[in-house]
């Protein structure tokens, strides 16, 4: 018998996680913002874009976080080598083409788009952990509504922080939110994995 060929048991592990479909669709959502964004049009308000802005990182986030569950957490369990360094492979590889894509398609607004994409990917990540992946994007779908709606008009030092997703790409105190965010979503989901989760149907 011949011995397995490198390579053949990532293989496996990545497309039963999903991971081609999740890098197609991530693809799609990039021409999605880009078609978006052109439609929009940038002006001189950027305002305009904030539907893009907001919407695009917070559709990449789900679709990542549409993979970050497993289809046999006993299988999983067994395993003699680590799984946080394959989780964290789960979730900064998209991560990272979404990072380089999402920019590129929005670029009234690049800097917002990276910064909501990380925020996003932290709730995501933080939601698979507690409620599991199938259901991850609805937190942070919630709180990226949310504050769309409420953050219209309101000033203050504080709406930087809390209101991050829709800030201008330039605002110090949003960087540092979503950052802890994405920094917090990211070791959680590394160390206890998504949330198991009964069949479907």
């Amino acid at each position: 018998m011949s011995a397995p060929r490198p390579g053949v048991g990532l293989l496996l592990y990545a497309r039963s996680r999903a991971v081609p479909g999740t890098l197609g669709a991530l693809a799609g959502t990039a021409v999605l913002a880009l078609g978006a964004a052109a439609r929009t049009g940038s002006g001189a308000d950027p305002g305009r874009l904030l539907p893009v802005v907001a919407l695009a990182p917070l559709l990449a986030a789900a679709v990542t976080g549409a993979g970050l569950g497993s289809a046999a957490e006993e299988l999983d369990r067994t395993a003699v080598r680590p799984w946080w360094p394959r989780r964290l492979g789960l979730l900064l590889g998209p991560t990272a083409l979404a990072a380089v894509l999402l920019p590129l398609a929005v670029a009234g607004d690049g800097p917002a788009v990276l910064r909501n994409l990380l925020g996003c990917t932290g709730l995501v990540a933080a939601s698979a952990v507690l409620v599991g992946a199938r259901l991850s994007w609805l937190p942070a779908a919630s709180w990226v509504g949310a504050v769309c709606l409420a953050a219209d008009g309101v000033r203050g030092r504080a709406v930087t922080g809390w209101g991050w997703p829709a800030q201008p790409g330039g605002v110090p105190a949003s960087w540092a939110v979503a950052g802890g965010v994405f920094a917090l979503g990211t070791v959680l989901y590394a160390v206890r994995g998504a949330r198991p989760e009964g069949p479907r149907g």
